[in-house]
């Protein structure tokens, strides 16, 4: 057992009534990259936590480098060096980006704390990782994208020897994505073991030297990434093969629903031009940071341009707010589901509804409770969302299924004009299949939708067109063969000005 880093046996966790983890056995070889894959509500997240000591298991044994352990706490998993980065960010947005690296030892031993000290040992671990961010900026002031930089560099600022990251690309680019690669070969290179949870099966077979499968709380399969190919995986996963991940494209009509002429914002975007037309999937690529996310805010009115004009249908409208954008038939799916699309304590019904409270409300806006279940159950239907009762709060479902309420939630309205940031982040293979003949239905049946992703197949294989944004600039629109990886990367990286 000493050559293994991690064995458990038999191990199992409930809660409740919910078997979360009902045999987990998973043997993972020292200074391996080690994938951990399964649907949404596998259990993947359950045992990571049990192994980070979030959770205590209920029975079965867990071993770390041959020493049998039984964590009842985060500290005795850290003197295991052990170290976690979760899929739900633990960020404090009040502090700075140092403070957040640091803030188990803001005084590295001393009584006091040097803010100077602080943020020159931060700007070291952030540029060694190859991340250019600010170690004074305060994280509640990043993106999603950004935060998941400073979590990354949180976890590998402490000495540990098993580092588990649960869906650490979900929001990041291909840039970023080789970025963190490198990182992680570096570790594994020192003698680090690597948990690492992910969906995006291509990421699985460049980074992973072996592969654990878990269906419904069980290990059901283990795989080799040099033998072994996706649908190998996805049936492991989900009992069944998908021939074809993405829908077929359909043929955009000649109407212009959506035309911008040079957006720009004080802080980022520069005359921006581009358009959508009735019944067609833009694609919108670009490294993080590049302005893509900056784009879908201002055509919902969340931040404000600095010039340029918004015509929709023909005419153009000024959105100096979201009610204004809403009016106008805009619905935007925010990257970031659980803080900015849903109000996770609350019922699915009420989160379907939350849009167009005056369609289900009588004239002295008094809401219909009996319309509002009748609007949540035909959605349930209608996008095949896994559910027990449409009273349930929106947190009880998997992130696939929460990400069909929040598009349900604009389906509901008048919109005809549907922007999804990050559609498919931290959803399952099977989900996102659901999700992306969404998508395409709603194109056949007219709706202009813009598609932001990080997933660069995700961009290629929904997009009609694809516009590619760097540094604030729309760099190229590219359109059927001009659609290739190669194509996206060489005009979304920077170009240097030669001296």
């Amino acid at each position: 057992m000493d050559e293994y880093a991690i064995v458990t046996k038999g191990v199992k966790k409930n809660f409740g009534g919910v078997h979360a983890l009902k045999n987990i056995n998973l043997r993972v070889n020292r200074g391996d990259i080690h994938a951990i894959v399964g649907e949404n509500g596998a259990g993947k997240s359950t045992l990571m936590k049990v192994l980070a000591g979030i959770h205590t298991k209920d029975s079965g044994t867990v071993h770390i480098n041959g020493k049998e352990v039984h964590f009842t706490s985060p500290k005795q998993s850290r003197e295991n060096k052990i170290g976690i980065i979760y899929q739900e960010l633990a960020l404090a947005p009040d502090l700075t980006v140092a403070e957040n690296i640091f803030l188990d030892d803001l005084g590295f031993g001393k009584v006091t704390v040097s803010s100077r000290e602080l943020n020159k040992k931060a700007d070291r671990v952030l540029k060694n990782l190859g991340f250019d961010i600010d170690p004074t900026a305060l994280v509640g002031s990043l993106t999603v994208a950004y935060q998941q930089m400073v979590e990354i560099a949180k976890s590998l600022a402490k000495d540990v020897n098993i580092l588990i990251l649960d869906e650490p690309s979900a929001v990041l680019s291909e840039r970023e994505i080789d970025i963190l690669f490198s990182q992680l070969r570096l570790l594994q290179g020192q003698g680090v073991t690597i948990l690492y949870i992910s969906h995006r099966l291509e990421e699985i077979f460049r980074i992973c030297n072996a592969i654990t499968v878990i269906k419904d709380g069980e290990t059901t399969r283990e795989l080799d990434p040099a033998v072994c190919t996706e649908d190998d995986i996805i049936a492991g996963m989900v009992g069944r093969s998908f021939e074809n991940l993405y829908p077929e494209k359909c043929t955009p009509q000649d109407e212009v629903v959506l035309n911008v002429e040079n957006m720009s914002t004080h802080r980022l975007l520069r005359d921006v031009s581009l358009h959508i037309r009735k019944g067609e999937i833009v694609g919108l690529a670009g490294l993080v940071g590049s302005g893509r996310t900056e784009i879908a805010r201002c055509l919902f009115g969340i931040d404000k341009m600095s010039q340029g004009k918004i015509f929709k249908n023909g005419e153009e409208i000024s959105v100096s707010y979201p009610a204004e954008a809403m009016r106008h038939g805009i619905g935007l799916v925010p990257e970031s589901r659980k803080e900015q699309g849903a109000i996770l304590s609350r019922p699915i019904r009420e989160n379907t509804s939350l849009a167009n409270l005056a369609g289900i409300s009588n004239r002295f806006g008094i809401l219909n409770m009996k319309k509002e279940r009748e609007v949540g159950e035909f959605f349930k239907e209608k996008l095949k969302t896994k559910l027990n009762s449409i009273e349930d709060p929106i947190s009880s479902l998997s992130g696939g299924n929460q990400q069909k309420v929040v598009i349900a939630k604009w389906l509901n309205t008048d919109c005809d004009l549907l922007i999804l940031d990050e559609p498919t982040r931290g959803v399952d293979v099977g989900a996102k299949v659901e999700i992306y003949n969404i998508i395409s239905e709603l194109a056949r049946k007219g709706f202009a939708v813009l598609v932001i992703s990080s997933e660069m197949p995700e961009v290629i294989s929904l997009s009609n067109r694809v516009y590619v944004m760097s540094e604030g600039y729309l760099t190229a629109e590219l359109k059927d063969d001009q659609i290739t990886e190669e194509n996206v990367m060489r005009y979304a990286i920077p170009k240097r000005e030669s001296a």
